[in-house]
């Protein structure tokens, strides 16, 4: 098979070089006049298409932002609407060169159980997206976790959800694994508590324990007033009564409060002589 193939392309190179030189040019003419011309006017087309698809693209999204569209599904449609045109504007140049999109469409057909699963994965990413933007699991601006990741979601598109990590760094989650697998949303509520725990030594007063934890709260200005705080010992360790501090605040300021308690119990014990037990050990020498 191989040689009767170099043997024919040997034969139609011998016969070209074979041709006047009239002739080649008159035949490379109309190839130019016709098939050929219909090359360069179609990446012509595609160019300047582009560059419409970006145009309408950006005023459709510009659109969407006036009239107050939830900059989830926003930025979902963005996506969605450019990869629509793109794919029509495809289409149409296939067609104006004359590629039969019958015949494409039958050889797609034919290998379509291997493409199937080789674009599974895929399928299932752009599906999951859909059912993202149903369910409203999350949207672009909350928190959440799944798995081994967590950050910020900046966009929900047609096959991955992008998060920012707290240290900016990128991840690209499939959208397949988000809609069918468990995850937590941080931004959820409006409301998040705090909850921490303070080890103090057996030889501290608990009043005086209690009462500078609570003094430590209501100086806290980020801490709701509603629901209430709570402080009160809630185990008798092996070395230490444990000390449970739950206070409210706004979903946004968890990190400020939860960094700042820790921060300023530590001062106060301090300066108020509370003592923190840490792991020891006796070694008593027998002679």
């Amino acid at each position: 098979m191989d040689e009767n193939l170099v043997q024919s392309v040997t034969e139609n190179v011998e016969k070209i070089s074979n041709m006047p030189l009239d002739i080649i040019t008159e035949k490379f003419l109309n190839w130019i006049a016709t098939f050929g011309a219909k090359i360069i006017i179609g990446f012509i087309v595609i160019f300047v298409g582009l560059k419409i698809i970006k145009k309408v693209v950006k005023h459709f999204t510009a659109f969407l932002q006036r009239k107050s569209v939830d900059v989830t599904l926003t930025k979902f449609l963005h996506a969605f609407a450019e990869v629509t045109l793109k794919i029509f504007l495809f289409l149409v140049i296939l067609e104006y060169w004359d590629v039969k999109l019958t015949g494409l469409a039958a050889l797609v057909a034919s290998g379509g159980v291997a493409i199937g699963l080789a674009l599974q994965g895929s399928l299932s990413n752009f599906a999951g997206g859909f059912i993202i933007l149903l369910i409203r699991p999350f949207k672009v601006g909350d928190y959440i976790e799944t798995g081994i990741y967590q950050g910020k979601v900046e966009e929900i598109g047609l096959f991955y959800t992008k998060l920012t990590t707290l240290d900016n760094k990128l991840i690209l989650i499939p959208n397949g694994a988000l809609s069918n697998g468990s995850l937590v949303n941080y931004s959820a509520k409006e409301k998040r508590r705090v909850d921490l725990t303070f080890n103090v030594s057996y030889d501290n007063d608990i009043i005086h324990v209690k009462n500078v934890l609570i003094d430590i709260i209501k100086k806290q200005n980020l801490v709701l007033a509603d629901p209430d705080y709570f402080v009160g010992i809630t185990a008798h360790g092996p070395s230490s009564i444990d000390f449970t501090v739950r206070v409210w605040c706004k979903s946004e300021h968890y990190w400020d409060i939860h960094n700042s308690l820790l921060e300023e119990v530590k001062l106060s014990f301090d300066k108020e002589n509370i003592n923190i037990p840490y792991p020891q050990m006796d070694i008593h020498i027998k002679r």
